[in-house]
């Protein structure tokens, strides 16, 4: 193996993912100043007005403050654990306008510790003053850039050109053709697991350095994973499982936790419930019962610290004195709690916490790892032996802002170049549970060489006896009806997309209120007590947040659909991702007369799109603009030999 390849091939990626940090810096920073306070708060990435709570220590010996959102409860919006933001107050009768000149910002930052409904819990620097805060009025918070990430990944690169050992082998393994070493052992049969779940878990099993588990929609990736780690566990006493998303961990410990096994979860959940904290490390660290011990210890470093008199001469001595107590208090529940657990948890850049420090583990587990950067997977493989790798390249990839280190290939994903390299430690799940097969069968054939088969008991499923389970309502046809109108009204009508603000994107106002027609149709087709008693569930997706927000709006006025609102969930593919519905409605927004379908070419996001109905699909767009493009022209014919 030549380590000059892998090493230049990962200084190339550190080269592009300085160009990735300088494009997201610099658009960051355009947005901040272009943007309004009321836009940045319907973009969910600012709360406006908030008031604030209790500031104490956590059980970390973090100061915290809690921060309460007081309007605007029902925009959805981007804050979660580990995100930097900051403080600012601004003129309410200025909060429309781009003037940045009304907003003052406190020097305060912060990092989200974790968010729950309507309140927040920001972390801040100890001995931050706070009074300001808590008396300002107009108080606002606001996501800042996240150069933590950033630094971590950097470091991670660093590290794997510069390492020996065995990050230096999985290093120059990735990077070249000589085959990754396997065990040798007669495979193990688990009963409640297809044929290909089972070769998946034996090849992860028999790995020395690197496996791959492939799992197309619906092919219960996750199951096997989990039984993976299972079997691990049986070998090793512990292992460090990550994802690129603090759901998709989430995700996995509680999959985890519902096996009976004992998972410490570094960071904070996304969706704060008793069950999802139980397992956190804060949450386990306030339940040891020496804690007490520590808080009062900690407590009193406080103390001697602000009521410190000059003429103490042992001041010193009682402050080492506590700092030793508290120190070794720390260790002793720290070894406690590591000990216990059988698996640590974490996001990837949450995998460089100091906790982990004098850790070692044998195998890396990494969820959805065709969503993460390659250099954010080589932050925890410095802690161990071997990698084994979960996902679908041919779903959502990683984001990439600079299209510069898009076409250089900073987009090209750690498990996308062990496919190419190493095929011989892939499985691909070929059974999938989720979709009627018709729905599924396109998919299969276009991204999976049509490997992928549904199982008997979902190939037929369906609402309606008799239902075609893909529908393209082609919004041009309803354009032409219009244009020919005698309604005066009628014909102003356009299903032509608009562009809404700089760096907001798209809207089709006459396609979103198609798609609620389309909707409300079938539903009268199903009925509405056959709807509320088996509790049909339904997705509204649209590549295009404008879209998305547009149609929750409308959703919200929309009288027939009160009934069900809980039923319907409105997103873009992206907050879709790994989610299910028995029906889904996809509005497409695309339609110009060039034929322009800007980001909706990459054809993995359609991927995800399509592959969430279980039973129904309605697709609405306008077919001459997308189908001038090889993927959907083939899409909108399957879904016409299917009528036929």
């Amino acid at each position: 193996m030549k380590s000059e390849n892998s090493i230049q091939a990962l200084q190339q990626q550190r080269l592009l993912l300085q160009l990735e940090y300088n494009a997201e810096k610099e658009a960051f920073c355009q947005q901040t100043e272009q943007t309004g306070i009321a836009r940045s708060v319907k973009r969910g990435d600012t709360w406006w007005p908030v008031k604030t709570g209790k500031s104490y220590y956590n059980s970390l010996n973090q100061l915290t403050i809690e921060v309460h959102r007081t309007a605007d409860q029902d925009i959805e919006h981007n804050f979660e654990f580990g995100r930097p933001v900051m403080f600012f107050t601004c003129k309410s009768d200025l909060v429309g306008k781009t003037n940045q000149n009304s907003i003052t910002y406190f020097r305060i930052s912060g990092t989200v510790s974790y968010v729950d409904g309507d309140r927040m819990v920001v972390t801040v620097p100890d001995g931050a003053s706070l009074i300001d805060l808590q008396s300002a009025e107009n108080l606002g918070v606001q996501l800042s850039f996240d150069e933590t990430s950033y630094r971590m990944m950097m470091e991670a690169l660093d590290r794997a050109i510069k390492g020996k050992g065995r990050l230096g082998y999985l290093r120059d393994l990735f990077y070249s053709q000589q085959k990754p070493e396997t065990f040798v052992f007669p495979p193990i049969h688990f009963p409640y697991l297809n044929a290909t779940q089972e070769e998946a878990v034996n090849k992860v099993l028999r790995a020395k350095d690197v496996a791959i588990v492939h799992g197309p929609p619906g092919t219960g990736k996750t199951t096997t994973l989990v039984e993976a780690i299972r079997e691990a566990l049986m070998r090793e006493n512990q292992v460090l499982v990550c994802a690129q998303s603090n759901m998709a961990v989430d995700w996995i410990s509680e999959k985890l936790v519902d096996r009976g096994i004992n998972v410490l979860r570094i960071g904070n959940p996304t969706r704060v419930n008793d069950k999802m904290l139980s397992f956190t490390y804060e949450r386990r660290f306030e339940a040891h019962p020496d804690y007490p011990t520590l808080w009062a210890l900690r407590k009193a470093i406080r103390e001697l610290r602000a009521h410190r008199k000059r003429t103490d001469e042992k001041y010193h001595q009682k402050l080492e004195s506590l700092k030793s107590r508290a120190i070794e208090l720390e260790i002793r529940i720290n070894n406690e709690l590591f000990g216990e657990a059988r698996v640590i948890a974490s996001t990837l850049v949450g995998s460089a916490n100091k906790l982990l420090d004098r850790h070692k583990f044998g195998t890396l587990f990494i969820d959805e790892a065709a969503q993460a950067l390659e250099a954010a997977c080589w932050i925890p493989m410095r802690r161990v032996s071997r990698v084994i790798l979960a996902g679908d390249h041919c779903q959502l990839p990683p984001t990439v802002k600079s299209i510069a280190a898009m076409n250089a290939g900073l987009g090209k994903t750690l498990m996308e170049r062990i496919v190419e390299m190493h095929p011989e430690a892939v499985t691909l799940l070929k059974i999938q549970y989720r979709m009627n097969d018709e729905i599924m069968r396109f998919s299969s054939n276009y991204f999976y060489n049509g490997q992928v088969e549904s199982a008997p008991e979902v190939r037929f499923r369906s609402i309606l006896d008799m239902d075609i389970p893909m529908t393209w309502i082609d919004t041009s046809e309803f354009e032409k009806l219009f244009e020919n109108s005698e309604d005066p009204e009628k014909a102003k009508i356009s299903f032509k997309e608009e562009f809404v603000g700089e760096s907001f994107g798209r809207i089709n106002k006459a396609e979103a209120e198609l798609t609620l027609l389309a909707l409300q149709n079938y539903f009268n087709k199903i009925g509405k007590q056959r709807l509320l008693d088996e509790r049909i569930d339904v997705g509204i997706i649209s590549p295009y947040r404008a879209q998305v927000q547009l149609l929750r709006r409308m959703l919200m006025k929309w009288e027939f659909f009160k009934p069900f609102r809980r039923q319907i969930s409105i997103n873009t593919v992206d907050g879709f991702q790994g989610q299910e519905r028995d029906i889904i409605v996809i509005s497409m927004v695309r339609s110009n007369d060039e034929g322009q379908i800007g980001f909706l070419r990459d054809l993995r996001r359609m991927n995800v799109a399509i592959t969430r109905a279980r039973m129904k699909l309605i697709i609405l767009g306008n077919r001459g603009t997308m189908t001038r493009h090889p993927f959907y022209r083939q899409l909108w014919q399957y879904i016409e030999n299917l009528r036929d």
